[in-house]
Formats: C-alpha cells, sequence, structure tokens
C-alpha cells in the first residue's frame, strides 16, 4: 500500500483515523444488518404486500450498485474524507426520511439515499492507504472489514430486542437514525484528508451507463422470480444489460479519464481476483439464508434439517459470522506469515471444505455448525485479503475506485448466486409442494463448494509468486514510502 505522508503523520493522528473509520463501519454494518429483520414490520406500518416490502431492501442494493463506483472515482478526484463525509450525510438524510415516511414513496426514497453505505469501506481503504504505513494500512483494511462483519450481526440481532424495548416501529428508525446522524456529525473531527489526487476529471457519462447497466441486472435478477426466469422480460433484461455492458466497456476503452480502468481490471492478477471476490459474494450473500431454512426444517416434516426455534437459529447462525469477524480481523497479521496469496488460497480452501462438511455432516447439528464456522473463517480470510490485494495491484490514484469495482462485483455475485439458489430451492421440491428437498439443500451446498475449489484452482493455475508490491513490501517499516505497483 502506498503510504504517501504516513512518515509525517503522528501516531495519535493514526489512531484518530482509524477509530473513527471503525466507528462509521460499526454503524454502516448495524444499519444494513437491521434492515432485513424489520422488513415484516413494515409492511404492517405501510399496509402493504409482502412482494412490495422487498424493496424496503431491494432499493438499497440498486442505489448501492450505482453509489459505489461514483463515490471511489470522486474520492480519487477529490478527497476521501471529503466524500466520507458527504456519503455519511446523505446516508443521515435517508435515515431520517426512512423514520418519517408518510408514504411508500418517502420511505423508498429513504432507503435508496442509504445506497452509499456501501460506497463507506472503498473510501475507507483509499484513506487507509494514503495516510498509513504498509503494515498499518493492511492491519487497517482487516480491522474495518471485520468492523462490517461485526456491525452486521449486531444489527441482525439487536433490532428484535430494541423493537421490543421502544415498542413501536417509528422509534426504533428514529434510534437508527439518531446513529446515521451522530456518524455524520463526527466525520468533522479529527480525520485527516488524503493526499493524493488522481488525474483527470469524472466520467459522468460513464457512470451512467454503468448505473443503467447495474440497476437492469440487479432489478431483473430481483424480479425473475415472480417473472419466472425464462420470461420474456427476464431474457430481455438479461440481453439488455449485456448490451449496456459491452457498450460501456468500450466506452471506457476509448477514455483516457475512464470511470473504471478496465485494461488494469482485465489484467491476469487483477482480473483473478475480481473473480474470486464474485464467487465470495455469490456463496456468501446469495447461500445465506440456505443454512437458516435448512436448521428451521423439522425431520418430522420436511424428512430432514434439525427444527430449531428461532432463537437457537439465531444462536448457532450467528457462529459464521462471528468466526468471519475473527478471520477478517487476523488476518493482516496471518498474511505477513504466509503471504496474501497463500492466505487466499486458504480461505477459499477453507470454504470449499465447508461446503463439503455441510454436505456430509447435514444430520448432525454439532458437526453442520462445525463445518458452518469453516465457512465462516473461509468468508473473513477472503473478506480481509481481497481487498488488500487487489488494492496493492492498483494505481495509488485509483485505489477507491478499483475498491468500489471489487464490491460491486461482490454484491453482483450475491446476487447471481441469491438468484441461482432461489431458483434450486424453488424447483427441486417434495412431491407437489413448494417445500424444498432435502436434494435441493445439498444441490446448493455442492455448487457452493464447487465454485469455491473452482476459484482455489485458478488461484493455482494463474495467481503466480506474490506480487511485487506484496513481497516488497512485507515488513515496511512505519513511514516507508514503497514503491507502487506497475
Amino acid at each position: 500500500m502506498s503510504a504517501t505522508g504516513a512518515a509525517t503523520t503522528g501516531r495519535g493522528e493514526v489512531r484518530a483515523v482509524v477509530g473513527l473509520l471503525v466507528a462509521f463501519e460499526l454503524v454502516s454494518g448495524f444499519l444494513q444488518g437491521a434492515a432485513v429483520p424489520i422488513v415484516p414490520e413494515i409492511r404492517d406500518w405501510q399496509g402493504i404486500g409482502t412482494g412490495q416490502a422487498q424493496w424496503f431492501t431491494t432499493v438499497q442494493y440498486l442505489a448501492a450498485a450505482v453509489s459505489v463506483p461514483a463515490f471511489g472515482r470522486l474520492g480519487d478526484l477529490y478527497g476521501q474524507r471529503r466524500l466520507i463525509r458527504v456519503a455519511l450525510v446523505v446516508i443521515a438524510v435517508g435515515t431520517v426520511l426512512v423514520a418519517f415516511a408518510p408514504n411508500l414513496g418517502v420511505l423508498l426514497l429513504g432507503r435508496a439515499l442509504m445506497g452509499p453505505l456501501a460506497a463507506l469501506l472503498p473510501l475507507e481503504i483509499g484513506l487507509v492507504r494514503d495516510r498509513l504505513s504498509v503494515d498499518g494500512g493492511r492491519r487497517a483494511v482487516g480491522l474495518l472489514v471485520g468492523t462490517l462483519t461485526l456491525g452486521t450481526v449486531l444489527g441482525h440481532a439487536l433490532v428484535g430486542p430494541l423493537l421490543s424495548l421502544l415498542g413501536e416501529l417509528r422509534p426504533t428508525l428514529i434510534a437508527l437514525a439518531v446513529l446515521a446522524i451522530g456518524c455524520a456529525a463526527l466525520s468533522w473531527t479529527a480525520i485527516p484528508e488524503s493526499r493524493t489526487r488522481a488525474s483527470g476529471r469524472m466520467d459522468w457519462s460513464g457512470a451512467a451507463l454503468l448505473a443503467v447497466a447495474l440497476v437492469t441486472l440487479l432489478g431483473t435478477v430481483a424480479r425473475g422470480p415472480s417473472w419466472g426466469w425464462l420470461s420474456a422480460p427476464t431474457l430481455g433484461g438479461l440481453l439488455l444489460c449485456a448490451v449496456l455492458l459491452y457498450g460501456w466497456a468500450r466506452l471506457q476503452l476509448a477514455r483516457p479519464y475512464a470511470l473504471v480502468d478496465v485494461r488494469a481490471l482485465a489484467r491476469r492478477d487483477s482480473a483473478l481476483y475480481y473473480a474470486c471476490g464474485f464467487v465470495l459474494g455469490a456463496v456468501m450473500f446469495g447461500g445465506q439464508t440456505v443454512a437458516v431454512t435448512f436448521m428451521a426444517a423439522s425431520p418430522a416434516d420436511e424428512g430432514y434439517g434439525f427444527g430449531l426455534a428461532a432463537w437457537q437459529i439465531s444462536l448457532y447462525g450467528v457462529i459464521p459470522n462471528i468466526m468471519a469477524f475473527a478471520g477478517s480481523a487476523l488476518c493482516a497479521a496471518f498474511a505477513v506469515r504466509v503471504g496474501y496469496r497463500r492466505l487466499l488460497l486458504l480461505a477459499f480452501a477453507l470454504l470449499t471444505a465447508g461446503y463439503v462438511g455441510q454436505i456430509a455432516l447435514h444430520s448432525a447439528l454439532l458437526p453442520f455448525a462445525v463445518a458452518g464456522a469453516l465457512v465462516g473463517v473461509g468468508c473473513g480470510l477472503a473478506l480481509g485479503g481481497l481487498p488488500t490485494v487487489i488494492v496493492e495491484e492498483s494505481a495509488a490514484d485509483r485505489t477507491a475506485s478499483a475498491t468500489a469495482v471489487y464490491n460491486n462485483l461482490k454484491t453482483l455475485g450475491g446476487s447471481v448466486g441469491g438468484a441461482a439458489f432461489s431458483v434450486v430451492l424453488g424447483s427441486v421440491v417434495i412431491g407437489t409442494t413448494d417445500t424444498p428437498a432435502l436434494a435441493a439443500y445439498v444441490t446448493v451446498w455442492a455448487v457452493g463448494g464447487a465454485v469455491c475449489a473452482l476459484a482455489v484452482l485458478l488461484q493455482l493455475a494463474l495467481g503466480g509468486k506474490e506480487s511485487r508490491s506484496q513481497v516488497s513490501n512485507l515488513g515496511a517499516p512505519a513511514g516507508s514510502i514503497p514503491d507502487g505497483p506497475g
């Protein structure tokens, strides 16, 4: 990682930078994790159907697909701290609109304004790369990713008790808005600005075209289950997205100041880890509810599962998330010993082993939970390692943009994985019912294990040695300025 200015950055200032960014990620994770459990309450509050209520989460994902690349590039051009502040203010406005929404339209507008939640991490990674030493930056990335994971777990687990304590949904939403407003105010304190600036200008037309393509894709995937995967609207939406992405790529190649450096993205080393990010999103986001529904299934009724109550599912379901937090937080320290390439090989090997374990051990709860813990550790190591490798392979003035592309690919992987797993669970059913058969779950785990094993094989075949930046920077003293990537 670049350490521009690190030699003149005091230790107290460094601690302030990382501490505040960690606070932002904890709240960001909490806000994102709290959204899913309150969807039924949103449905009842607004008097809408379940399908409409799902847009409470879907619209935020769509807004994130637009926000992440735009905020990443603007951060590279005008400073990450400035765009972190802008993002936090927009998010705070969104939470206020959600809390006091008089109707569904205002509610969804507020959720759309919360889209920049996903842009915070790329901006923060760009800031720590600029302000901290190599080793300090690596530890900071792992800590930020781990804190985001922890915040998501806490949001998912605590929003229910918070709702019970406050008694109504609106006070709960107001409490979440207070957290967001507090973060926005805190961002005007001790955070220093990044010093590296990208040359050129913002590619607004490229950002708009990419936004249309991603919204088309994610919107089509979100509506696929209700439209039918082979229906004309679904196939037409996917075809339109392919055309838009092809035109966008041609446009980026032709522009000197493109939104995304497509040539760098297509380099063998870079493309490998972006592809791994897509795989990680597919198995992590796409499969996150599969184990939960399996544990809830009753052996007496469905012939599989453990028949766990909601509180028991929460207890066992939090294990992979805790292990993911531990893996991401310890990622940098472990990588110092083995290197990031070997760490990522281990991460996807653990993911593969975890999914194989779920297939083999699905009849006993404790072994099944152990297999889930392996998946969690693998996710955590990959979450901490992939952004670091991608950042160190990118140009110093493209840090936030490169991380933003990775985040979007991870989110896209989650959308595609979720759609694919939904098709499997909805197609492989027991008799004439709509209840998934055991074979459906086994198929999902087998697909998850297969794509993770493919990621391992790709790394073995194409990964080569540790990148020049990773080798030369391991153990670099604080304040040193390493050679940037080629």
